[in-house]
């Protein structure tokens, strides 16, 4: 079980990591989504967080929804910035390559939330056209691989 014990300065590492990646993510899909495409509203995107764990009833919770929603989204940005946190020491590529490690981690994350995570809890839901798929990978590159890659980089974990 040692293995798995992290120092107080990887804890920060891991917090700070989260919430960066946590805070661009979801004002990106409120930016994108919300402002720029009008599909939905920011209420709406953090409901639909929601209903993953509350099914339809979510969209009829009002602010505990909303906020259980935000809180759900941030616990997936804490699990995927721990597990790159871990796996950092172990791939040299990793350490050596920060922007493209930012950049698969992106779209390696799209692809775990989108052919399985999704898949499994919104069973049937329709795989993304292309277009869709290109511009949510781009918002996680930009918004949680990079910034995940970078802050993990720089405190100087081996």
């Amino acid at each position: 079980m040692g293995a798995f014990k992290i120092s107080r300065a990887g804890r920060n590492t891991i917090l700070s990591a989260t919430l960066v990646a946590g805070t661009l993510d979801i004002l990106a899909a409120f930016l994108v989504y919300a402002v720029i495409l009008e599909k939905t509203s920011p209420a709406r995107i953090l409901m639909s967080i929601s209903s993953a764990v509350f099914g339809k009833a979510a969209y009829s919770g009002g602010t505990p929804m909303i906020v259980t929603g935000l809180l759900l989204h941030f616990v997936i940005a804490f699990i995927f910035t721990v597990f790159y946190y871990l796996i950092f020491p172990s791939l040299a590529f990793l350490r050596q390559r920060k922007l493209l490690s930012g950049i698969l981690y992106g779209v390696f994350i799209w692809l775990v939330m989108n052919l399985g995570v999704l898949q499994i809890v919104f069973e049937g839901m329709p795989l993304p056209d292309p277009g869709a798929a290109l511009l949510g990978m781009a918002i996680l590159i930009v918004a949680v691989g990079i910034p995940i890659s970078y802050i993990v980089s720089a405190s100087g974990r081996r």
